[in-house]
């Protein structure tokens, strides 16, 4: 029998697609033979194809490398048309089936099943030189003459194809109608008609599975590709697990939907959007499912209003990767359409994925970020940098570029925001610092220190910083100053931490209606007494900030992040750069290093705190040259940590001796320093350990970690009454038996 289903071509992206909606065969060319044969039939009349979509419930798109070995097969029936091998005479008297046979091949098998074609081919050439060795003379020269200008130059023809290529040391065993090797050469992407993003079914042959996880309802799996050093992050929401019937069910309730759109800007920036759209989409898909006549579940109505929501109130595919804690980086590079997602894994670092948005996709994306942000994304504008926040799933900075600064269009580049704010407990299991570089910033942090964490693109200085805020007190204030919304303000909040939160100006987009970075940090001066976190310093701001400090206009922590790969290197930016005086810049106390570390083998990369550096005052010109930067800690390749030096183990450092003599039992006793500092680092050690024991991940988390600092901190008021000082030994005795009864009382 013979497909007709009608077809459409897409001169400018010489796209061929075939509309298989009613069809009695399937809608997959690696599967169905009537589909491949009627793909065939069309790139004989097309001859400019670079992609075959089919469409039905979903569309299956076969690439360029894909088409072009059916453009081959094609070529070879041309070939045979332009030889006449169809009105190949042979005296019908000798083998009347010849013809029969020959017909067979080319007219069916070549294009439904051109493996098959060329097995039968092999077959027929066998056949024919067995028949020549027994036949008279005459006859023989004949089938001699058939095999040498009909056989052998159309099986030379075949055997000159990527497809037979590529199948022709596999046909041990192979029968005609066996599609085996099809699935194997044919592996199309795929959408659901209710969805622009297109997915890879399946992996690419020869992958192996390193890593497998679930993140609430998705399967995420690592594969190792060959041939490369990189990885690919295959994923399988639900929404591409379906039957065919939901998706039918989701495809007309989609288009339902679309009255129901937000379209105006305070309708996409109202908190309850995704609820409004989500009760609505409930409704939908139950109506949608009862005219039908297919019955759902409870479940399975939430599940598919859940998916329906993200495709129209939401972000579509990129909440379902944002949702993954492992994943850091999101980068969509254009044209959009022609290559796949890229991620950065926590584990796998850079991975290719097996999702390829289309056109549609990053238009969606950028007309809801210019509505929800108010900024433009134009010609005039081709830069846009915004945060957004995903209800339940969490919040990610997106850096979008367009024309004239991208001439292919649309690009992204997506940062996610960890949902839950960092900790230092969280930063010691994953080894980015170790227990004694915890205690040494949490006793930091309490004596009001001036902080720099520094770092290069990723190294982990944000998070660092969102990690110290919660070494913070929370009856203390805190103002925060960002021109991108990194920090877990929000979270903190709910915590119970009082903070004002400002956002200046950033000095990528430059928004009119916004504060410049220095006028707000002038602003936050005058909101009295606070500690002040700055989410990093760009410009203009920093000689406001050191010029501040260095007056003694702020007396609790100061801490922000800034670029830089080592003291010197951030001294000669904020002096050299940001045009901020040398003594001025010796208000800054502490200088932390963060970087990412690269395995000898360049395959993996790690971020570890590799220095806490002092930043002394009595230098005048050069800070290197006249010991201005002394290490209290530094890394070791060997051990792969961070490793106290001679000064903070003989206790040297002005900094912290500079907080000692504020408080009464520390002045002048450099042991009682030592044992607060590792006193901190084993409560946070402590909280690892049982969260590794007891496979009890939250008791890294932001609450415990409160709960477990402000323990700590009522108890040592509590023993320094008692005592006249804070022993060490009573305070971590007491804090142990309040936390395993606390971590047994929650646990159930």
């Amino acid at each position: 029998m013979v497909c007709t289903c009608p077809y459409e071509y897409d001169e400018d992206k010489a796209r061929v697609r075939i509309n298989c909606l009613g069809s009695i065969y399937g809608s997959s060319i690696e599967d169905f033979p009537e589909c491949m044969g009627r793909v065939i039939d069309i790139l004989l009349e097309v001859k400019k194809v670079n992609s075959v979509v089919l469409a039905r419930q979903r569309e299956y798109e076969y690439d360029v490398r894909q088409v072009r070995m059916l453009q081959e097969i094609a070529g070879v029936f041309e070939y045979a048309v332009a030889e006449r091998f169809l009105s190949y005479k042979l005296e019908s008297r000798v083998y009347p089936e010849w013809s029969s046979v020959l017909q067979t091949i080319l007219l069916d098998l070549l294009r439904t099943d051109p493996i098959g074609a060329y097995v039968e081919l092999l077959r027929e050439i066998r056949n024919v030189k067995y028949k020549a060795k027994k036949a008279e003379k005459a006859e023989a020269l004949k089938l001699e003459s058939y095999i040498a200008d009909v056989l052998e130059p159309l099986k030379q023809r075949l055997e000159e194809t990527q497809l037979i290529k590529a199948v022709k040391d596999r046909l041990t065993g192979y029968h005609l109608g066996d599609r085996t090797l099809y699935r194997d050469l044919f592996k199309p992407s795929t959408r659901p008609n209710f969805m622009f993003t297109r997915y890879m079914v399946t992996p690419p042959e020869g992958a192996v599975s390193v890593d497998r996880y679930m993140v609430g309802d998705t399967k995420v799996e690592i594969f190792k590709l060959p041939h490369t050093t990189q990885h690919l992050y295959f994923v399988l929401p639900p929404e591409f697990r379906l039957t065919e019937d939901k998706y039918a069910i989701l495809d007309a309730a989609r288009q339902t939907m679309a009255s129901y759109r937000p379209v105006t800007a305070e309708l996409l920036k109202s908190e309850r959007v995704r609820e409004v759209f989500y009760n609505i989409s409930r409704d939908v898909v139950r109506e949608t499912a009862e005219k039908m006549g297919t019955r759902l579940s409870a479940h399975e109505i939430k599940m598919l209003a859940s998916i329906l929501t993200r495709y129209t109130a939401g972000y579509g595919i990129l909440e379902v990767l944002l949702a993954d804690e492992k994943i850091q980086d999101i980068y969509i590079n254009s044209p959009v359409e022609k290559t796949p997602i890229l991620i950065n894994h926590a584990d796998w670092h850079e991975c290719t994925t097996n999702i390829i948005p289309t056109r549609e996709d990053a238009e969606a994306w950028a007309t809801r970020l210019r509505i929800q942000s108010g900024r433009p994304l134009d010609e005039a504008n081709p830069v846009l940098d915004t945060d957004v926040t995903i209800p339940g799933i969490g919040a990610a900075r997106f850096a979008v570029i367009t024309r004239t600064l991208s001439p292919e269009g649309l690009a992204f580049a997506i940062r996610r925001h960890r949902f839950k704010p960092w900790t230092l407990p969280l930063f010691i299991r994953n080894r980015m610092l170790n227990s004694l570089a915890a205690g040494l910033l949490s006793f930091l942090i309490d004596g009001a220190v001036t902080l720099l964490i520094a770092g290069g693109r990723g190294a982990g200085k944000t998070s660092l910083l969102a990690s110290l805020m919660l070494e913070i007190l929370p009856q203390i204030r805190i103002v925060t100053i960002e021109d991108t919304l990194e920090l877990p303000v929000k979270q903190l909040i709910d915590l119970g931490y009082n903070i004002e939160s400002m956002k200046s100006r950033s000095v990528i987009t430059k928004v009119e209606t916004e504060m410049p970075a220095d006028e707000a940090l002038r602003t936050s001066l005058r909101l009295g007494d606070s500690c002040l976190i700055v989410g990093e310093i760009r410009s203009l701001e920093a000689k406001a900030l050191w010029e501040a400090m260095r007056i003694g206009a702020l007396s609790n922590v100061v801490a922000g992040t800034i670029h830089g790969e080592s003291a010197y290197g951030v001294y000669d930016r904020v002096v050299n750069d940001l045009q901020v005086p040398p003594t001025s810049f010796k208000a800054t106390d502490i200088i932390v290093i963060c970087k990412v570390l690269r395995s000898a083998d360049g395959l993996h990369r790690f971020r570890r705190v590799t220095e806490i550096v002092e930043v002394r005052k009595h230098w005048e010109k050069d800070p290197v040259r006249e010991g201005g930067f002394v290490n209290l800690m530094e890394y070791r390749s060997r051990d792969d940590e961070l490793k106290p030096t001679e000064t903070l183990l003989n206790g040297e450092s002005e900094v912290l001796n500079r907080i000692a003599s504020m408080v009464r039992e520390w002045a002048g006793n450099w042991s009682a320093v030592w044992e607060n500092i590792n006193l901190r680092a084993k409560i946070k050690q402590k909280q690892v350990e049982f969260a590794e024991k007891l496979k009890r991940p939250e008791l890294l988390e932001a609450r415990w970690t409160l709960k477990c600092n402000s323990r700590y901190h009522l108890l040592a008021e509590r023993i320094r009454q008692e005592l006249g000082y804070a022993d060490a030994k009573r305070i971590y005795e007491e804090w142990l038996k309040w936390f395993k009864e606390e971590v047994k009382h929650a646990g159930g």
